[in-house]
């Protein structure tokens, strides 16, 4: 009898599916609007009517758990109810990149051998030629037709708690991307420490601007159905409905990134936007200006949030410092999220001593479960029971940690490491310079010497001395770039989360020597 009981305690208080957990908020708050996409505003009613005709659709279709769906598609209501409703299944979405060039997204579609590909009907004609071998549902009067179909009635989800929820490409450095699978268990945990370390109330509205595609709204879109607030959805940065949902919702945490902030910023003050309410703003504080996160928290009357996390640890490890509004930093220090362990170390996985720095290895239950079909990647990168995320950074005497850089990308000049964005953050100190890159160049002498490119903003310039003058103040010689080069802003090689890619700039470096 004790053992029966057991079981069934240990059943009932383990982490709920994320269709099961939809389907209990949404009962609870079925009048409430779900979701709002320009003038259409759909209730907790209307959204679980839809994915549960959405789910006996998919299964009418032959999807079961374990299969693949493939969504291509620009930020609109149906990525989240596709989501859902595969997420009854235990279907995993991966969630494929519309930017992507045709060698690319046929590489991404390839890795996961989707069952179904859902697709916007004006990204058909990117879909590569061998994507013609999987079925297509095309959202619009098909998709609207096969769910009318269906009766909308409950079935039980057949997820599992470690089933994957989600793939979510990821790139780095160099080469194709990968595919890092998302749980039910890590989105429902990742919900719940939005919550705790960004203080998100339980009706907060979420903005889903930035792609469905990555972690930061499609996490966050989940984790706002999961307590009943509303999620407004747009399709990419476009001011004027940015502007109109900060006046007119409470927003949690605002979602802003470098290289939009400076227009948001004279948006809202060209338009005298009245902000309704916003807890947290921001994300990435390293690359942003510091004069930029002063202006916008300022305006917004709301902290930056000083943010480092990816999307396969979600908002850990070290997302829990604020930079309060209308100051500018001068430190970048973060700190160590709740729920989660972290150790920095060295090359032999042996932890550092006190402000030394290491590679930052992680446990958590946010955690993803591992990159698609990459056994081996997943053997080195969860060595010893922990995820090394390939970050270097410095723990200082407060407890507080410092960013040093890419544990993948270091100069090595003259038998001494460089790290890159410690000289990026200098150069961004300057109000006139809106983009900075650095990154190495053979050196006759030293083996390696740091080169920078800067991008200055409209209307701004600057010397070459003038530049290394900054440097010369703040920084060791072996530090100092031994030149720098001016690049527009959108002449930036970026990748499709829209990091630097630093390859990129070696190239054209090479190509012009």
């Amino acid at each position: 009898m004790a053992t029966e009981f057991n079981t069934q305690i240990g059943a009932a208080s383990g982490i709920g599916t994320i269709g099961a957990l939809f389907e209990a908020c949404a009962e609870l708050h079925a009048d409430r609007v779900a979701i709002e996409h320009r003038d259409r505003r759909t209730s907790y009613r209307e959204l679980l009517d839809r994915v549960r005709r959405l789910t006996a659709m998919l299964t009418a279709r032959g999807l079961r758990r374990g299969d693949r769906l493939g969504l291509l598609s620009r930020n609109r209501p149906e990525y989240l109810e596709i989501e859902l409703a595969a997420a009854n299944l235990g279907v995993i979405t991966a969630c494929l990149n519309w930017r992507l060039s045709e060698r690319e997204l046929a590489y991404c579609i390839e890795l996961v051998s989707p069952r179904l590909l859902v697709v916007e009907p004006d990204l058909v004609a990117n879909l590569p030629q061998a994507a013609s071998a999987h079925p297509i549902l095309e959202i619009g009067p098909q998709y609207e037709s096969e769910l009318a179909q269906q009766d909308g009635r409950s079935s039980p989800s057949v997820a599992q708690p470690e089933d994957g929820l989600v793939i979510l490409y990821t790139s780095g450095t160099t080469g194709l991307p990968k595919g890092a699978v998302i749980s039910h268990r890590a989105m429902a945990m990742r919900a719940l420490v939005f919550s705790s370390e960004l203080g998100i109330a339980p009706h907060d509205t979420f903005v889903a601007w930035t792609p469905l595609f990555h972690m930061a709204s499609t996490d966050h879109a989940l984790a706002t159905l999961l307590r009943g607030g509303t999620v407004v959805v747009i399709d990419g940065f476009q001011l004027e409905p940015l502007l109109s949902a900060v006046s007119r919702h409470d927003i949690g945490w605002l979602v802003l990134i470098p290289g939009m902030i400076e227009a948001f910023v004279e948006g809202l003050k060209a338009q005298r936007t009245k902000v309704k309410g916003v807890r947290v703003c921001g994300a990435m504080a390293d690359l942003v200006p510091p004069h930029a996160i002063a202006a916008v928290t300022e305006l917004l009357g709301a902290p930056y949030l000083n943010s480092f996390g990816s999307t396969e640890t979600g908002l850990p490890p070290a997302t829990r410092a604020l930079i309060a509004p209308g100051e500018i930093p001068t430190s970048l220090s973060k700190r160590q999220n709740a729920f989660c362990e972290i150790k920095l170390v060295d090359a032999s996985d042996n932890e550092v001593a006190p402000c030394e720095p290491g590679e930052l290895a992680i446990r958590s239950p946010t955690l993803f479960s591992g990159y698609w079909q990459a056994d081996e990647t997943n053997a080195h990168d969860f060595r010893g029971g922990w995820f090394h995320m390939g970050d270097v950074f410095r723990r200082n005497a407060d407890g507080s940690l410092d960013f040093v850089d890419r544990a993948k990308y270091m100069i090595k000049s003259g038998g001494e490491n460089v790290y890159p964005a410690e000289i990026e953050r200098v150069l961004l100190g300057d109000e006139r310079i809106t983009e900075v890159a650095v990154v190495r160049a053979a050196d006759a002498r030293w083996g390696e010497a740091p080169v920078a490119f800067i991008a200055c903003r409209d209307g701004a310039a600057m010397t070459e001395a003038e530049l290394a003058d900054l440097c010369r103040r703040e920084l060791a010689g072996y530090k100092r770039p031994r030149e720098f080069r001016f690049l527009s802003f959108a002449a930036f090689p970026r990748s499709t989360s829209g990091k630097v890619q630093r390859h990129e700039l070696e190239r054209l470096l090479k190509a012009s020597t």
